[in-house]
């Protein structure tokens, strides 16, 4: 049973689009993912419900129509009612919730269950705002993340009516905007997608990991953890490590101590920090600028490398514009050679000068990718960071990255480094997509997506002083890191340092 809405609609309004193929199949798909759904548990007794966008290239998405099980705005068609004791059709309650996730999220298709697990996974935590998992095979089938991801679900209390839980539920979306999902308490949770398949993927993997958090719950064990140790390990650990006053003591080099709050996160830097400067200017710089052209004309036609192009070509245009170059890159029908040149002396310039541009990051961490996999290359770290990564995550302490180097360049140092893979240690990596290191929004940002209460709960470490100065003014707590190579300090910088992180 559906009903048919669309938000601008006037020529597909008429009879003959709503008896055309595309609209009665995506009818019968809806009832045929319904049936399906009832058979999970999601759609049972009166709860649960599902929406999806009649799919025709020719009409842009935003005005496509809706099939809803059934739908508010303009009704456009109404399913006959069936004999008593059947109630007569009449609109979903979710329909206003449905709307925001297409009108904010431009979705093809949302679904509303009321699976058990969703709803018990709210109620473990009862006062937590966020359902987090990370290190979970099923992550990776969660748009925009892979199984080193940390996957955060946005929490909202329940009403007594669904239409009342609205304005919270576009709160949530705009407020999480990685996010394609959002639990509401004690009910159910809303998912969404480009498409119907995607959506269903999506609810199936969420589905799965909710009932993984319970039983590893049951079972006494931490699923928000990348180790999934046993519950309160962590408080254990801390208390033998700090005194009443809940706080830790951090080593100095001559014994003496400095001390800081107990962190819930850690945010590390990795360039003079966890990786010696020399690594980065001595090993992957060269790296990737003796491959550059190889790798550029190997890959040339590859959607990848167009897109790394098309990125450099727009920075390349900013810095043409203020100053900065005198390069521009060439359009692409200039020919493969000529782009190519003018890509690699671009490139060549922004190494030189030490450049940290997305644009020039990502194509390196594209170019050392191979390195690594052809065993060219070997990530390289501190003797006291895979000992300190194991300490801290075993306390419970969650720890991310953040560098100047792309997502992707900072996994392969750690999943390929001379310990081994570290990065079942690690929660989530950052890199200069949220902001530069320099600027104290980009440490806000951070602070909204780790899940802390308050910035201070984090402790981040650096070697750099101005990223130092940013990150406290954002309000986090720093330690400066102090290591064979590193640029000297200014005096009377008043932070923190240590030499080794097994001295915190």
């Amino acid at each position: 049973m559906s009903t048919l809405s669309s938000e601008t609609t006037k020529g597909l309004s008429s009879q003959a689009y709503l008896d055309s193929k595309p609209v009665n199949s995506t009818k019968e798909l809806v009832a045929e993912l319904c049936r399906h759904f009832y058979t999970l548990g999601w759609v049972s007794g009166t709860g649960g419900s599902i929406t999806i966008k009649v799919h025709e290239d020719s009409i842009p998405k935003s005005q496509q129509l809706i099939v809803m099980s059934p739908s508010e705005g303009s009704i456009l068609f109404t399913p006959s009612p069936k004999p008593y004791p059947n109630k007569l059709p009449k609109c979903t309650d979710c329909a206003s919730l449905f709307m925001k996730a297409y009108q904010m999220r431009n979705a093809g298709a949302v679904i509303h269950s009321h699976g058990m697990e969703s709803c018990i996974a709210t109620m473990i935590r009862p006062k937590a705002k966020e359902f987090r998992i990370s290190h979970m095979e099923m992550i990776k089938g969660i748009q925009g993340h892979g199984y080193y991801d940390e996957l955060v679900i946005p929490i909202i209390e329940n009403t007594a009516h669904e239409g009342e839980l609205t304005d919270s539920l576009a709160e949530a979306i705009k407020a999480y905007p990685k996010a394609t999902a959002v639990l509401v308490r004690n009910h159910g949770i809303y998912v969404w997608g480009d498409s119907w398949i995607s959506a269903k993927t999506q609810a199936e993997c969420y589905h799965y990991l909710f009932d993984a958090a319970i039983k590893l719950h049951q079972l006494g064990l931490d699923w928000s953890t990348p180790s999934h140790g046993p519950i309160g390990q962590a408080e254990k650990l801390l208390d033998a490590d700090s005194d009443t006053s809940g706080i830790v003591k951090v080593g100095a080099p001559n014994g003496n101590h400095v001390h800081v709050p107990v962190q819930r996160c850690i945010l590390l830097d990795i360039e003079g920090t966890t990786t010696p400067i020399s690594f980065v200017t001595d090993v992957l710089f060269p790296y990737a600028r003796n491959k550059m052209e190889k790798h550029l004309i190997a890959t040339y036609d590859t959607t990848e490398t167009q897109e790394d192009i098309e990125l450099l070509r727009s920075q390349v245009e900013d810095d043409v514009n203020q100053g900065l170059s005198t390069l521009p890159i060439p359009p692409a029908d200039a020919g493969k050679e000529e782009v190519i040149m003018s890509l690699v002396a671009n490139v060549n310039e922004m190494i030189r000068a030490d450049r940290k541009v997305t644009a020039l990051k990502q194509l390196q961490g594209h170019i050392w990718r191979t390195g690594y996999q052809k065993n060219e290359l070997e990530g390289f770290v501190f003797e006291d960071v895979p000992k300190a990564l194991e300490k801290w995550h075993v306390t419970g302490i969650k720890v991310y990255i953040y560098s100047s180097g792309s997502r992707e360049a900072q996994r392969l140092i750690f999943g390929n480094s001379n310990y081994g893979d570290l990065r079942k240690y690690l929660c989530g990596f950052f890199d200069t997509t949220v902001g530069h290191k320099r600027e104290a929004r980009s440490y806000s940002e951070i602070s909204q997506s780790v899940g802390v209460d308050k910035p201070s709960e984090i402790l981040f470490l650096t070697d750099v002083f101005q990223e130092a100065v940013a990150a406290k003014a954002a309000g986090l707590e720093v330690i400066i890191s102090v290591r064979p190579g590193n640029a000297p300090l200014p005096e009377n910088h008043e932070f923190k340092t240590v030499r080794s992180f097994l001295d915190i």
